[in-house]
């Protein structure tokens, strides 16, 4: 798969691509266009509420395939259904035309992690296949479940999936206090499975964690929140300096500025800048 092989080339350089999840055509617009600028690579997440909110898988590939059309986005695009909690979900991004899926069966007993990841490997090879185990944290620090080594081991020896996120310490949502990282387990899996490794919960992290974590294997990196809060800030600050308007082109439109940032600032973070 072409576009596996940017991740792989990612992970055997040094650097990780950045995945940035989108919710809207403009979001989108503004994540490829500062990808472009600074020749990043550029995994665009969508998860289910967010596909179902646009309309459907379908309306998302379309989306995306028409901004790479008309914004003559040059660079490496991977689009991935991120943190998918069905089978069902998963095949139908990919009869969309998504490139990647998680499948999160995180919660479930390992073996059924192990048989529904190795089934979407086996009747998918063209697409890029991404498991988690152990939990990641959320809500600040709450429910990590650090995975175990062996489990990881395993799940890679049985479903050969491509991408594997594991439990390290990290937190989807905000951060309370000092994130605690096991950088031993990652030493330890990279030692172990030869196979890029994805962190969940990266937004917040301080940027000597990232390199540190992707010196150790780290190949793709997930930010969402941290989009969420300048998209959010732009507008808050865009309707209390201008209470009257209520077009929603320049309300959006307002929030260009700050997302840019964010994306420009950890691809350089990432070193995924000029990898393109």
């Amino acid at each position: 798969m072409k576009k596996y092989e940017e991740i792989i080339k990612a992970y055997k350089n040094g650097y990780a691509i950045p995945q940035f999840n989108t919710i809207d055509a403009e979001y989108t617009r503004y994540i490829l266009e500062e990808c472009e600028k600074e020749k990043s690579p550029v995994i665009l997440g969508v998860s289910e509420k967010v596909a179902n909110h646009l309309g459907g898988f379908k309306v998302a590939r379309n989306i995306v395939d028409t901004l790479i059309e008309e914004l003559n986005i040059t660079i490496p695009v991977i689009l991935h259904l991120d943190h998918a909690k069905s089978k069902e979900s998963c095949e139908k991004a990919i009869k969309a035309g998504f490139d990647s899926v998680m499948i999160d069966y995180s919660a479930y007993p390992l073996e059924e992690n192990i048989k529904i990841t190795k089934s979407l490997v086996l009747e998918n090879p063209n697409t890029i296949i991404e498991c988690e185990v152990g939990t990641i944290g959320k809500n600040g620090n709450e429910g990590i479940v650090y995975s175990d080594i062996k489990d990881i081991e395993r799940i890679k020896r049985e479903t050969n999936a491509h991408l594997i996120a594991p439990s390290f310490g990290t937190v989807h949502g905000v951060y309370k206090g000092e994130p605690k990282l096991n950088f031993e387990l990652l030493d330890e899996i990279k030692n172990k499975i030869d196979t890029p490794l994805v962190m969940h919960g990266g937004s917040g992290l301080s940027d000597e964690n990232f390199k540190k974590s992707i010196a150790k294997g780290v190949a793709k990196i997930n930010i969402n929140t941290e989009l969420k809060q300048a998209w959010t800030k732009s507008i808050r600050k865009f309707l209390n300096d201008n209470p009257n308007e209520t077009d929603p082109v320049f309300i959006i439109k307002s929030t260009g500025v700050e997302i840019k940032k964010v994306v420009s600032n950890l691809i350089h973070v990432f070193g995924s800048n000029n990898k393109a």
